[in-house]
C-alpha cells in the first residue's frame, strides 16, 4: 500500500462532482468537512458553489455534464483522456480520500483505479441500483470503500453484496419545510391567491427541453383551454434553457393569461402551484417535498431507449422517484404519480392526466398526505443535515485509515 499523506489537521481531500446537483452536494460537504478539518485543502472537479467554499477545480465541471448513452458515446474519447489525466494527477497528489459525487459513468471508473492503487475512495449518491441491474452494486463495491446513499431502500441492496453503504438522508429533505407555504410563494411570484396555478418544468438540460419542451407547452395550453383562469408558471433551470423556452413560447400576447417564464425559482414555482407538470428526474422529488400533486412525462434519446430495452437493463416498472419511494415504503397499489413515458409522453396524454388532478380535490389531498409521510422517511429520523451526516461517514473512514497506518 502507498504511503498516503494524511494530516489530521490539514488533509488533502479530492472531490469529483458532475453537474449542478453534484456541485451543490459538494459545497455542502466541504462546509461540513471543514468543521472537522479546518485546514483541509479541497481539489478535483467542481463548480461555482464548491469554488465559493475555497475548492480548487482542476477541470471544468461541464466536462461531466452528459446524459444518456448516445450523449456519452459521442464524447467518449474526450472523457477517456480526461479520466486518464485525472487519475494520474490524483495518484501523484495522494489525497486522504477521493469522493466521487454522482456521475457514475465517469466517477466509478476513476474510483476503481484509485482504490486499486491504495487510495481511500467514497461514492456519494448511489446509482439507481433499485431501477437498473442490481449486480451493479458489486462493481460499485470494487470502486468505493463506502457508498453514501440518499434513499433508505438502498443500503439493504448493498448489504446483500457485502458492501459498506450508509443512508445519510437526502439533502433536499432538509431544504423543504414539512408544511409548504403556498401563500408566500404566490406573493413572491405575484400570482393571485385564488387562481388555479400550473407549474411546468420540461427539464433542466437543453437536450431535455429540445425533446420535451414543445410537448409540455402544448399540454399546458390544452389545460388552459379547459380550465378558465389558469396561470402557467415555467421556471427555467439556467440561461440556456430559458432561451430555448422563450423560443418555444414565441411572441404571443404578454397578458396575465400568458405563461410566466422565470429565471430559476423552481422551488417557488412548485410551492405556488396546485399541480406540477414535469420531466422525470430529481425535480419530481422536489415537487414531492413541496407537497404538490404532479404528472410526470419523459422521453430519452431514441438510441438510449433502444439500447436500454434491448439489453433489458431496467428492473423496475415505475420511474418517478415519488412512486419508487412509495413502493419501497409499502404503499403499493396504484401509482401516486401518473407517469407518461416515451411514446406515451404526448401533449394530449399529459393534458388529460393534469386536468384529472385539477378536477379531483380529494385525490390531491390524499397525495399530499402521502408526500408528507415520504418526506419524513427521507429525513430518516436522523440528526443534523445530510451534508453533516455524509461528512461524518467520510471522516470516520479517514480517521480509521490514519489510525491503521
Amino acid at each position: 500500500m502507498q504511503n498516503i499523506d494524511v494530516s489530521m489537521h490539514a488533509p488533502l481531500i479530492a472531490i469529483l462532482a458532475g453537474e449542478d446537483s453534484g456541485d451543490q452536494l459538494g459545497a455542502d460537504l466541504i462546509i461540513a468537512l471543514r468543521q472537522r478539518y479546518p485546514q483541509a485543502r479541497f481539489v478535483g472537479i467542481g463548480g461555482a458553489r464548491m469554488q465559493a467554499q475555497g475548492f480548487e477545480s482542476w477541470y471544468d465541471i461541464r466536462e461531466l455534464s452528459l446524459f444518456g448513452f448516445s450523449e456519452v458515446i459521442s464524447h467518449l474519447p474526450r472523457l477517456l483522456r480526461l479520466r486518464k489525466a485525472l487519475v494520474a494527477r490524483l495518484l501523484q497528489a495522494k489525497p486522504a480520500v477521493v469522493i466521487g459525487i454522482d456521475a457514475p459513468d465517469f466517477n466509478l471508473g476513476v474510483e476503481q483505479r484509485l482504490k486499486q492503487a491504495g487510495l481511500l475512495t467514497v461514492h456519494y449518491v448511489s446509482p439507481s441500483v433499485w431501477a437498473w441491474r442490481e449486480k451493479r452494486a458489486e462493481k460499485i463495491g470494487r470502486s468505493a470503500h463506502r457508498v453514501l446513499c440518499l434513499f433508505p431502500m438502498e443500503p439493504p441492496i448493498y448489504a446483500k453484496h457485502g458492501i459498506d453503504a450508509r443512508f445519510v438522508g437526502h439533502p433536499l429533505a432538509d431544504r423543504f419545510s414539512l408544511v409548504s407555504d403556498r401563500v408566500g410563494a404566490r406573493d413572491f411570484l405575484q400570482l393571485p391567491q385564488q387562481a388555479p396555478v400550473l407549474a411546468v418544468l420540461p427539464g433542466s438540460r437543453p437536450s431535455e427541453v429540445a425533446r420535451l419542451g414543445q410537448i409540455f407547452i402544448d399540454a399546458a395550453d390544452r389545460v388552459a383551454t379547459a380550465l378558465p383562469g389558469l396561470r402557467i408558471v415555467i421556471p427555467a433551470a439556467n440561461p440556456q434553457v430559458h432561451a430555448r423556452l422563450r423560443e418555444l413560447l414565441g411572441n404571443g400576447p404578454h397578458d396575465e393569461a400568458a405563461p410566466l417564464l422565470l429565471d430559476g425559482h423552481a422551488h417557488e414555482a412548485m410551492l405556488a402551484a396546485d399541480v406540477v407538470l414535469l420531466a422525470s428526474g430529481t425535480a419530481t422529488l422536489e415537487a414531492m417535498l413541496a407537497k404538490r400533486p404532479m404528472v410526470v412525462g419523459y422521453r430519452v434519446a431514441p438510441l438510449s431507449y433502444r439500447i436500454a430495452r434491448a439489453m433489458k437493463m431496467l428492473k423496475t416498472d415505475v420511474y418517478a422517484l415519488p412512486n419508487i419511494l412509495a413502493r419501497a415504503s409499502g404503499y403499493g397499489g396504484n401509482l401516486l404519480v401518473p407517469e407518461l413515458m416515451q411514446d406515451d409522453c404526448t401533449a394530449g396524454n399529459l393534458a388529460t392526466a393534469t386536468l384529472a388532478l385539477f378536477r379531483d380535490s380529494e385525490r390531491r389531498g390524499a397525495i399530499v398526505a402521502a408526500f408528507e409521510q415520504l418526506h419524513q422517511a427521507l429525513r430518516g429520523g436522523l440528526e443534523g443535515h445530510a451534508g453533516d451526516r455524509a461528512a461524518a461517514a467520510i471522516a470516520e473512514l479517514i480517521d480509521e485509515r490514519h489510525v491503521g497506518e
